[in-house]
C-alpha cells in the first residue's frame, strides 16, 4: 500500500476508532440530551465567532497576494477558505492544495506562489499557537509545576526535563551535522519556520497582517470559551482549563480528519486534569466540534458551489 494512501485510510480509521470510543464512555441518549438541554445562544455567538475568524483569515491572505503583484477579491479568498476546510474533512491537509488550486482558476495566481503564501501563513499561525501555549504556561505555570509535582517525584521530574533538554540538544547537533533525508526534511522545516516569520517583517502592511494574525487567534480562543457556556456544568470552567482545551482540541483536528472522533476526547483529557466530570466535558467536546464542522459543511458546500456563479463574468 503506498504512502499516499496510508495518509488517507489511517487518520480516517483512528477517527472512526475514537469516535467508537469515545461514544463507548457516553451513552447516546444522554449525549443527545446534553444537545437538547444546551444554551444554544452561546452555541451560535461561538458559531459566529469562527466566521469572522475565517473571514479575517481570507482578508488577511489579501496582503500575501499583495506583494506577488495580484489583488485578488475578498469574496473569493473568503469562499476558497471555507472549501479548503471542507475538502481537509476528506483528505487531511489537502485543503492547502484545493485552495491554491481555486485561487489559480479564479484569480489567475500561479499555483506555486500561492500555495507558498499559503505555507507562509502556517507559519504565522503554528508561531501564534506556540504563542498561546507559552501563555497557557505562564498564566498557569503554578498550577501546572503542582500538577507535575503531585504526579512524579520533584528530583525525578528535575532529571527528567534536564534529560530532555540534553537529548533536544544532542537531536538538533546530530540533525545539523548529518545529510539525511530526515535531517534536510528537518533543516527546511525550522528554515521554512524562520524565513516565513521574517518575510512577514518585511510586508508593506505587516502590521495589519499580524493584526489579523492575533484577531484570527483571539476569536479561536474566544470561540472555544464561550461555547462553555451552554453547559450549565462548565460555566466554572478555568481559565487554564479552557487554554489546556484549545491548544490539545487544536493539535488533535491534525491528527484525524478535521478532529473527527479525536477532539472530543481530546477536550476530555484536558478538562479532566482540572477536575472535571468525563460526561459534561465529552459533550462539550461533541457540540463544539459538530456545530462548528456543521458551519464548515454548509458554507463551504455552498462556496464550492457558488464560486463557478460568483466568477462567471471572468
Amino acid at each position: 500500500m503506498s504512502k499516499s494512501i496510508l495518509k488517507v485510510i489511517l487518520p480516517l480509521l483512528l477517527g472512526v476508532g475514537l469516535v467508537w470510543y469515545s461514544l463507548s464512555k457516553i451513552s447516546v441518549p444522554t449525549l443527545i440530551q446534553y444537545f437538547k438541554d444546551a444554551d444554544y445562544s452561546w452555541i451560535i455567538l461561538g458559531v459566529c465567532l469562527g466566521i469572522l475568524s475565517h473571514a479575517s483569515r481570507a482578508y488577511r491572505w489579501l496582503y500575501m497576494a499583495e506583494p506577488l503583484g495580484f489583488s485578488p477579491k475578498f469574496g473569493n479568498s473568503f469562499m476558497a477558505v471555507y472549501s479548503a476546510y471542507l475538502i481537509n474533512f476528506t483528505i487531511p491537509r489537502a485543503g492547502e492544495i484545493a485552495r491554491a488550486s481555486i485561487l489559480t482558476n479564479y484569480e489567475n495566481i500561479p499555483f506555486d506562489k500561492g500555495f507558498g503564501s499559503i505555507v507562509a501563513e502556517r507559519v504565522a499561525d503554528t508561531i501564534m499557537l506556540l504563542f498561546i501555549i507559552g501563555v497557557a504556561f505562564f498564566l498557569e505555570f503554578e498550577f501546572i509545576y503542582a500538577f507535575f509535582v503531585d504526579k512524579f517525584n520533584p528530583i525525578s521530574l528535575i532529571i527528567g526535563v534536564t534529560v530532555l533538554v540534553l537529548v533536544a540538544l544532542l537531536f538538533l547537533i546530530i540533525i545539523k551535522k548529518s545529510n539525511s533525508k530526515f535531517a534536510v526534511k528537518v533543516k527546511g522545516f525550522i528554515s521554512g519556520l524562520v524565513e516565513g516569520a521574517l518575510s512577514i517583517f518585511k510586508m508593506k502592511k505587516k502590521w495589519a497582517f499580524i493584526g489579523h494574525t492575533f484577531f484570527i487567534w483571539t476569536m479561536y480562543v474566544l470561540m472555544f470559551y464561550v461555547t462553555t457556556y451552554a453547559l450549565p456544568e462548565l460555566q466554572n470552567i478555568s481559565l487554564a482549563a479552557v487554554l489546556i482545551g484549545f491548544i490539545l482540541a487544536s493539535f488533535s483536528i491534525a491528527a484525524t480528519n478535521g478532529g473527527i472522533g479525536s477532539f472530543p476526547e481530546a477536550v476530555v483529557i484536558s478538562f479532566s486534569l482540572f477536575g472535571m466530570a468525563e460526561d459534561p466535558s465529552r459533550a462539550f467536546g461533541w457540540i463544539m466540534w459538530s456545530t462548528q464542522t456543521l458551519v464548515i459543511i454548509v458554507i463551504g458546500g455552498l462556496s464550492l458551489l457558488y464560486l463557478p456563479i460568483y466568477n462567471r463574468k471572468k
